[in-house]
């Protein structure tokens, strides 16, 4: 299992939100963010895991902490589909590690910034029988293009991204959530794009914030969902 930053808002967390990081960043990335998140009063484990180690062909071959290897600037061009499988596959052994801890899979959150949004998108829409607690992408895509099949997942997804990234083109965003709205209408989505670049901003947060407030509800009542009109 990945090394991660550990992050709990309260005592016995019963829910859990598992968040990748971007290229080149490590698992501290996100960890400042956390208390900016306007959370409902539920005690949550965040699991912020450092990615693996490896050489970035775009970036002339630097090793550096990375999902997947990148071969373009064009990142849609030459996919590493088996790097983003090897990937997925921590997803899932950090998820098991969250429930041997009592936290079963309705009760985590995937969440991915950039490379790390690939990810868990991938986790989820690429095994539609699994139902998440939610699915959290941020400035990311999927490699629609690469022959992998995606289907319907019930799992409410939140997607966001800046009109003006350099990064990930906003184009490969849009047409990534508009993908996923086309499988069908099991779960509950919400798209959010603002004036900016490859990055998060205060209304993203605020966003956020109001989303997981959907998500995140006691033991109890169970979880509940929003979309967007």
């Amino acid at each position: 299992m990945l090394d991660a930053v550990i992050l709990e808002t309260g005592k016995d967390p019963r829910w859990s939100v598992i968040w990748l990081h971007g290229l080149g960043a490590d698992g501290h990335d996100f960890e400042g963010i956390v208390p900016e998140i306007p959370l409902p009063p539920v005690p949550v484990r965040f699991v912020f895991p450092h990615a693996p180690v490896m050489r970035v062909r775009v970036n002339g071959g630097a090793p550096m902490r990375a999902w997947y290897d990148v071969a373009l600037a064009d990142i849609a061009r030459y996919p590493d589909i088996d790097g983003m499988k090897r990937s997925v596959g921590h997803v899932r052994t950090l998820a098991k590690g969250e429930e041997e801890r009592g936290i079963p899979p309705e009760r985590i959150i995937l969440a991915g910034f950039s490379q790390g949004g690939v990810i868990v998108l991938m986790t989820v829409f690429g095994e539609p029988t699994r139902r998440w607690g939610g699915v959290m992408a941020l400035s990311t895509y999927l490699p629609l293009e690469s022959g992998l099949v995606f289907a319907d997942n019930p799992t409410p997804l939140f997607m966001a991204h800046g009109t003006e990234d350099p990064v990930v083109p906003f184009r490969l965003g849009k047409k990534t959530f508009e993908t996923i709205e086309g499988l069908g209408n099991k779960g509950p989505r919400e798209w959010h794009q603002y004036s900016m670049g490859h990055s998060v901003c205060l209304p993203e947060i605020e966003a956020i914030g109001a989303w997981m407030g959907t998500v995140l509800q006691p033991e109890e009542t169970g979880p509940k969902v929003r979309s967007d009109p």
